[in-house]
């Protein structure tokens, strides 16, 4: 039997036990109110303020149980509904319109990284015109802007902004009581905000249609408010800024939206999604309210969608994306519309970048710069591709002045943290820098986020350190170089230390004032415990545990195996993978804590056993000069981010153009029985000039792969391989380290388009 359809009771019925739970709790507070109410004189305490728990009973009585008013006009609803509670709505949203405060900073931020011009600001639906007296926090409102407008339908609200606007004492301030369709001032604003007024609003298309009219090109808009989304209206967009945290599941989209239904409130996707085909995306976060029954709401930045905004040189697959886009009439993805050139544009959720969970593995680069350097001597017109990890070599590099530096990693958050760092050479003090990066910790990371570091992040990036705040901020996390992948070697570098009672003699080997006395240390108290036979066979040599920890993958891992096998004869003992992994690491720690001063002069070593770097031991980057240098305006202009596989990056750049590509050890990971390591060869040989150089670091002491890059038209030269005793450089992580130089254009049968 068939029922017509109501799709209010369909959409409460979802969720019945909570929703009749609801009902109750209103219900009781309606009739306490009633009576609260009811003991009142007509004439006693008029123009009082009402009390915290009275004025919530006020927004309970006003929201669920007054009966409506007017309902043939927009206005006439708007005031029937706030009328009485106009007094009491700031008191009673603090909690529930969550993300306003974060949404003004994020405009604010924008504005001041711009040229100053002559800024009006409009607030569309600005209600009481809270959102003005809190901008307040981040610019001198009278000062910053020339004129804001706060737009609204609600008389009764509009009258509550008129005394703030009194109280302020803001002369450049107007309340506008007024349809935002027919609202057209003389000049564009420089600024739009809506908060939480979208979604109140029944015909929005008009409304949004305006705003870009209204807005300036060079303008910034910012809205914040409810939303429920399902992945599945999304997942195919390439122009909403980040995917994650933006599906909202089954559960929560039902009770939401039949929620908000009672309080005439539309959280639905399409006004979201309007926004979003009307502008383009700057910045946009995904957010739950946690604090009641995580509400979801968003809150998004964007500018005028316009071919103006492309002012980047564009790559071959960049400018694909944005034909594509056009041609569809669509926006172009965000990455078009930052305001920093570094960040190319890429797919988050395709299952290459996905594998990595939204997880680093390294939080500081295992490569010596000081002997890449050496080894490469980079002038003004090197063009370099090289392997990002945590970017600091990149940034040493970049200390270098090269024409163009191509930084390129499969891991999205891998660039993420790249590109914090350049964010914090584009906008913090060098103390602020040494604080995130040397020390790994800082009190106020969200505030240096939102207010400062907003404006040189791309989308992706900022909602990624948005959502890890705790990392520098928790006073009990260990901070920055106890997070990523790599963190398990570390902690079970602790637990072993806690365990075998030498975690003082850790504390002596770090601040050894001399060689010989850090030697002493290593021998006496150290080498025995972590150089455990034991310790190796049980937890290090396992295959899980090299992957997770350290990073080594397993045709790595077999490399290493069969130069043991090589040379067990010779040395005595095992063969087997425990054996080979043991003498690995003796090789690898002997040296280092022999011959290289870990207090002065080996920060690779110093971070891991210390948690932080030292200011007289970290990276090249983490200078005071470096940062003087990498701090000037367009200094960092010559960066590319790529976040991609190294082979896909080298057929999109220019042929015969690359002079440097450093691939550290990337070409250990590849499988001797496949072809990707000869197409990459192939891609690496069409991509580089004559003569352009490529560095390889490997566990083995000749890898397998030299011979494809001799037949494919290299020259390789060993410039450092590993003898017992003695280091190749301060990681000496690494068996060899070889220079492959392209003498002749590669013949090859294997296709790289």
């Amino acid at each position: 039997m068939a029922f017509p359809e109501d799709n209010s009771l369909s959409l409460i019925s979802i969720a019945s036990p909570l929703t009749l739970t609801g009902f109750s709790t209103i219900a009781l507070c309606g009739l306490f109110l009633s009576r609260l109410l009811a003991r009142r004189h007509a004439d006693a305490n008029a123009n009082a303020t009402p009390g915290r728990l009275q004025a919530f009973l006020l927004f309970v009585y006003c929201c669920f149980l007054k009966p409506q008013g007017d309902r043939s006009t927009q206005q006439g609803f708007l005031e029937s509904f706030y009328k009485r509670q106009a007094a009491v709505y700031d008191t009673t949203r603090d909690r529930l319109l969550q993300g306003r405060t974060e949404m003004l900073a994020l405009v604010a931020a924008q504005l001041k990284a711009r040229p100053k011009s002559e800024r009006v600001w409009i607030d569309v639906g600005g209600g009481t015109g809270w959102c003005i007296e809190a901008m307040a926090a981040f610019v001198d409102v009278p000062e910053f802007f020339s004129t804001v407008f706060i737009v609204d339908l609600s008389p009764s609200l509009c009258e509550v902004a008129r005394q703030r606007v009194r109280r302020l004492g803001w002369k450049n301030v107007q309340v506008v009581c007024e349809d935002a369709r027919t609202f057209c001032p003389l000049q564009k604003a420089g600024l739009i905000t809506m908060s939480y007024s979208l979604s109140m609003i029944p015909d929005y298309y008009p409304v949004i249609d305006s705003l870009v009219h209204l807005l300036a090109v060079d303008g910034v808009i910012g809205v914040v408010d409810f939303y429920t989304q399902s992945g599945r209206e999304f997942g195919a967009r390439n122009y909403t800024g980040s995917h994650a945290g933006r599906h909202v599941n089954w559960f929560l989209r039902s009770f939401w939206r039949a929620w908000f239904e009672l309080d005439h409130i539309s959280v639905d996707a399409a006004r979201r999604d309007y926004l979003e085909f009307k502008f383009g995306t700057v910045l946009t976060v995904n957010a739950r309210n946690q604090g009641l029954g995580w509400i979801p709401y968003y809150i998004w930045l964007g500018r005028r969608e316009s071919m103006q905004s492309i002012d980047q040189a564009l790559s071959p697959r960049d400018l694909d994306i944005a034909v594509q886009n056009r041609a569809a009439k669509l926006p172009l993805p965000a990455a078009f519309y930052q305001n920093q050139p570094w960040r190319a544009h890429y797919h988050d959720q395709l299952p290459k970048h996905t594998q990595f969970h939204d997880e680093y593995i390294y939080a500081f680069t295992w490569e010596d710069a000081r002997q890449d350097h050496t080894l490469l001597n980079l002038h003004a017109d090197d063009v370099v591709l090289a392997i990002t990890s945590a970017g600091d070599n990149i940034l040493s590099y970049a200390t270098k002045s090269p024409a163009r530096i191509h930084a390129v990693d499969l891991n999205p958050a891998q660039n993420h943290l790249l590109e914090l760092k350049l964010a914090c050479y584009a906008a913090l003090p060098y103390e602020d820098f040494w604080l995130l990066f040397g020390e790994g910790k800082h009190p106020n990371f969200r505030h240096l986020l939102l207010n400062h570091l907003s404006p040189h992040l791309s989308s992706r990036a900022f909602q990624y350190w948005l959502a890890r705040v705790d990392i520098f901020e928790r006073h009990n996390i260990r901070g920055l170089y106890d997070t990523g992948g790599s963190r398990h070697a570390l902690r079970a570098l602790r637990w072993t230390a806690r365990l075998l009672r030498c975690r003082t003699a850790i504390r002596q080997f770090v601040a050894a004032a001399s060689l010989p006395e850090q030697a002493h240390t290593w021998e006496a108290l150290l080498r025995p415990a972590l150089l455990s036979p034991l310790l190796c066979k049980l937890v290090v040599s396992q295959e899980s545990f090299l992957w997770s920890a350290l990073g080594v993958p397993k045709n790595q891992l077999a490399m290493i195996e069969a130069d043991h096998r090589a040379t067990s004869t010779s040395r005595g003992g095992g063969s087997g993978r425990s054996q080979a992994v043991w003498r690995y690491m003796i090789d690898t720690l002997d040296p280092v804590a022999r011959q290289t001063h870990i207090a002065e002069d080996n920060p690779y070593y110093y971070v891991c056993l210390a948690g932080q770097f030292g200011r007289t031991c970290h990276p090249e980057y983490l200078s005071a000069k470096s940062h003087a240098l990498l701090s000037q305006p367009g200094a960092l202009d010559n960066l590319r981010l790529h976040t991609d596989e190294i082979a896909e990056v080298l057929a999109r750049i220019e042929p015969a153009s690359l002079t440097v590509a450093v691939l550290m050890d990337s070409m250990d990971w590849f499988d001797p029985g496949a072809d990707s390591a000869t197409a990459q060869v192939v891609r690496l040989n069409g991509a580089m000039k004559m003569g352009g150089r490529v560095l390889l670091r490997s566990a083995a002491l000749r890898p397998w792969y030299l011979a494809t890059f001799t037949t494919r038209g290299f020259a390789a030269e060993c410039v450092g391989q590993r003898m017992e005793g003695i280091c190749i450089d301060r990681v000496n992580m690494y068996a060899s380290c070889w220079i492959c130089t392209k003498v002749e254009l590669a013949v090859d049968n294997w296709t790289t388009n």
